[in-house]
Order: C-alpha cells, then sequence, then structure tokens
C-alpha cells in the first residue's frame, strides 16, 4: 500500500485533528513546545470546526487548520502549509488574531482572553534564518528580556530546512522523530524504527494506515492534492506568461533604440519570426 502524504492537510488533520487523536496530538504539540520550556501538556480537547465536504477540500484556497484548547486554557491553532501564497507573516497574525478575539464573549473582561498559540508546518522559508523551528513574541526593543505578554507565541517549523539537516537526532528529541515521520519518501527500515520508538507515532501511523483503507477518505485526499497540482501549474503558467511578456516589452523598446534583430534575439531569446512579428 502506498503510504499517504502526511503533511497533506487534510491527512494531517485527519490524523491529528478528530476526537480519539488526542495521543498524538499531545505528543506532537510537546514536542514543538519543548523549545520555549512549556510546562508539558497533559490534556487537551480538539475542537472539531469544520466538516471536510468535497467542497472544502477541493477548494484550493480553503485552510484546513487543527484547533484545540489546553487545560490551562490556551488555544493553539495549527496550520500546514506547503506552497507559499506571500504574506505568511501577516497572514499567521492575522488568523492568531481571530482566535485570540473569539476567545471573548461579550460583557467579558480582558482578563478572560486566553493566551493563543499559532504553529505554522511549512514547506518554504518563512523565516530568513538558518534554524528550521523559529519562535516569536511580543518583547521591548532595547529591554530585550522585557516580555510584553505571554499571550502571543507563534512558531515556524520549515520542514525543507529540517530535511536539509546533515544529521537528525531521533533518539534524543521527539520534533525530530515527528519531522522524519512526516516525510513520505522515509525508507520503511526507518518508519519501522520511529513506530518501535515512540508510541504517539506508531498511533498516528495506525490511523494514516485506517485512513488509507477508507474509499471516501482517499478520494478526498487525492482531491486535496489534485487542488495543489492545479494551484502550482496555475502559478507556473502565469509565472511562463509573464515572462514571456516582459520578453516582448523588452524587444519592442530595443526596436525602437533601432538595435538589429540579431542583437535583440540574443538580449531577449526570442526568435527571429517572433522579432518580425513585433
Amino acid at each position: 500500500m502506498q503510504r499517504l502524504k502526511p503533511l497533506n492537510d487534510f491527512i494531517f488533520g485527519k490524523t491529528f485533528g478528530e476526537k480519539g487523536d488526542e495521543e498524538q496530538l499531545l505528543s506532537l504539540l510537546n514536542a514543538i513546545l519543548a523549545k520555549t520550556k512549556h510546562k508539558k501538556l497533559v490534556n487537551i480537547e480538539i475542537v472539531e470546526h469544520r466538516t471536510f465536504t468535497a467542497e472544502v477540500v477541493g477548494d484550493k484556497t480553503s485552510i484546513l487548520d487543527i484547533r484545540a484548547v489546553a487545560e490551562d486554557g490556551t488555544r493553539i491553532n495549527i496550520e500546514v502549509q506547503l506552497r507559499d501564497y506571500g504574506n505568511m507573516d501577516r497572514r499567521s497574525l492575522f488568523y492568531w488574531s481571530r482566535e485570540f478575539a473569539s476567545g471573548l464573549d461579550k460583557g467579558d473582561d480582558y482578563s478572560q482572553l486566553a493566551n493563543v498559540i499559532a504553529i505554522n508546518i511549512v514547506n518554504f522559508e518563512a523565516v530568513s534564518v538558518d534554524d528550521f523551528h523559529t519562535v516569536f513574541h511580543l518583547w521591548e526593543d532595547t529591554h530585550k528580556d522585557c516580555l510584553l505578554t505571554d499571550a502571543l507565541e507563534i512558531h515556524f517549523i520549515d520542514v525543507k530546512k529540517f530535511n536539509a539537516l546533515p544529521k537528525k537526532d531521533i533518539k534524543n528529541d521527539s520534533l525530530h522523530r515527528w519531522l522524519t515521520f512526516f516525510d513520505q519518501s522515509i525508507s520503511d527500515d526507518l518508519l519501522k524504527g520511529l513506530i518501535d520508538m515512540d508510541a504517539a507515532i506508531y498511533k498516528a501511523n495506525e490511523k494514516m494506515i485506517f485512513l488509507a483503507n477508507d474509499k471516501e477518505v482517499l478520494r478526498l485526499y487525492n482531491m486535496r492534492e489534485m487542488a495543489q497540482i492545479d494551484y502550482n501549474s496555475g502559478m507556473k503558467k502565469a509565472g511562463d506568461e509573464g515572462k514571456a511578456e516582459a520578453k516582448t516589452e523588452t524587444a519592442r523598446n530595443l526596436l525602437e533604440m533601432n538595435m538589429t534583430h540579431e542583437q535583440i534575439a540574443k538580449a531577449t531569446g526570442l526568435t527571429p519570426e517572433e522579432i518580425n512579428s513585433l
């Protein structure tokens, strides 16, 4: 059986974001939050807020995130984003603020607002530093140890940078284990080693095997993959068309400067026939 792509956001949501998935979600969250020395989470409530219909899954712009609430009331939002839509910083702040504001009912005091942690698992460079895992808070500019509030915490986990690491410490680092598990191309032996090493990864893998045997899940999974392929193809086509237009505009400018067709062909890569048509 072909292994499903763990970071297909539909499969990710089905593996970590449904009632009964608390064990693997807790393990993943504790692995991520260990970087900022959070108190280990013991209980988590998964907030199921979306039905995975064909319309939602097939919409390449829809966000299939996971929402959860920790035992201390902290609200956690996890999003997998494998494509770079641009403005990932503002996008993440927007979704963080939406989650933060939704925690206050009319008439409540601001002190009732819960902390919100936003976690972004991405496959592109969202933050221009070497580390694959970066975390942001609200610190004072000149007094770096002065935290305005712990209400905001935003994580970026770059799987592309992680995969490029020369060595992974799967024996001692639980986040390294999870990110290795998320690599669809890992060998069967390595996958077996991860499963034997970590009970939560075993459970996540069992859930994925279960999902792979569900015809409707497979249909929606393939639909989500096609939506991503269509998006990438559309972006490439738009980029190619933009480059062609730029070459044509450059050629027109060079013609007005009375440059020879041969010189224009060398400068733009256009054929003599394309230049003649201008």
